[in-house]
């Protein structure tokens, strides 16, 4: 049963990370009844189902120059005017010809640069989308440390043993609606806000709704 404690069968502590995850690997954490706190649901193999989400917001070929993620400088409207694609933006892609980006590269980038970094196989459904539509957002070491911050493990933008053991331990309706609150924290300090305030606040909430609404179907199986 969903949230259920159970006695671990192999010494770990209850809710610890695994004494041995070194040496077994997280197929045998995921596995291990009573390694974490609550049975979870993993998002294995669940990035095309993020994606039709996230591209939901990302769309096609945009170049409004008032978007600084448009402009391949560090500093936003600095730089040369590439656009955004598929979500992929030229502030983080300066060396990419945006505008001829074929889906199919699109999608590997997502992977590579966005989908591995969080660990997003390994984070439980809903949990999953919340961090990666963060990411692709407002960076995936951004979304890994709202994703941290929301679980209390250490805030290094960078997902590893503490983060995960952390997350499937933690409820996952009060994860994501902690991600999804810093998002508008953040975004409503962004000087572009006035442009783009609206439209991102929707897209967070929307996202918060569906997150929760993923993870509470796959609870239980």
């Amino acid at each position: 049963m969903a949230g259920q404690r159970e006695r671990p069968r192999c010494g770990a502590a209850q809710g610890a990370v695994h004494p041995y995850l070194d040496v077994l690997g997280w197929a045998h954490f995921r596995m291990c009844r009573g390694c974490i706190v609550r049975k979870t649901a993993m998002a294995i193999g669940n990035l095309p189902s993020c994606l039709i989400v996230t591209l939901k917001y990302e769309g096609g070929y945009s170049n409004d120059p008032n978007d600084r993620g448009n402009w391949t400088g560090q500093d936003g409207e600095v730089g040369i005017l590439k656009g955004t694609k598929y979500g992929i933006a030229a502030h983080a892609y300066p060396h990419l010809d945006i505008k001829n980006l074929t889906f199919d590269a699109a999608k590997k980038i997502y992977e590579r640069d966005y989908w591995k970094p969080i660990l997003g196989d390994s984070l439980p459904y809903g949990v999953d989308l919340a961090t990666f539509d963060a990411g692709v957002m407002s960076g995936p070491r951004r979304g890994v440390r709202w994703l941290q911050a929301a679980v209390g493990a250490k805030q290094d933008g960078l997902a590893g043993s503490e983060t995960l053991a952390k997350t499937l331990a933690a409820d996952g309706t009060r994860t994501i609606r902690a991600i999804c609150a810093s998002r508008r924290s953040f975004v409503q300090s962004l000087s572009s806000n006035q442009y783009f305030g609206r439209g991102w606040s929707r897209r967070i909430a929307e996202v918060e709704a569906k997150s929760i609404a993923v993870l509470l179907m796959h609870r239980g199986r």
